[in-house]
């Protein structure tokens, strides 16, 4: 994999997936997980968008790599930037969890008006539910912490208007 793009490093780039479409992802199943109605209409985005973030974190990792190379260490971005993948993978799979149980509730809905039974709300959907929210809620975080440590490795604890040693006005 190249890890220059017109000039620029390809980490910055691919991380813009990374940070866009897992929060986004996180968000979903938060939704998912508090509005079961919503999980016919929308489950199959979100667990499209979280299998999207959940590809783009090998690729962020990768192009970090071959950054670390050019640059240095970034210290403890990388460290926090190799877990974010086994964050990802649980709620990719809660969110298939999600749209899954809410089919096979709806299947179970329609053989029981067709046999006369009357539903009932699983217990698994309600731990799944619950799992959803707490790992949504740990992937936010840690979106946040892997996203700051960078900010960090690259700024330091300088603002960015004041880097070049500048007064923040441009001049």
């Amino acid at each position: 994999m190249p890890d220059i793009v017109n000039g620029l490093p390809l980490h910055p780039l691919v991380v813009h997936a990374v940070v866009v479409l897992l929060p986004l992802a996180a968000l979903g199943v938060l939704a998912l997980a508090v509005r079961p109605s919503w999980r016919g209409r929308f489950g199959v985005l979100v667990v499209l968008i979280a299998a999207l973030a959940t590809a783009a974190i090998p690729l962020a990792t990768q192009s970090g790599e071959s950054l670390e190379h050019r640059v240095g260490d970034p210290g403890r971005h990388a460290e926090l930037g190799d877990t974010l993948l086994w964050f990802a993978l649980p709620l990719l799979a809660l969110s298939v969890a999600l749209v899954w149980l809410h089919r096979r509730a709806a299947r179970w809905a329609e053989g029981s008006a067709e046999a006369g039974r009357s539903t009932r709300p699983g217990a698994l959907g309600v731990v799944v539910a619950v799992l959803a929210v707490v790992v949504a809620a740990a992937n936010l975080v840690q979106v946040y912490r892997v996203g700051d440590s960078g900010a960090k490795a690259v700024w330091g604890d300088t603002p960015a208007a004041t880097a070049k040693g500048g007064d923040g006005d441009g001049d």
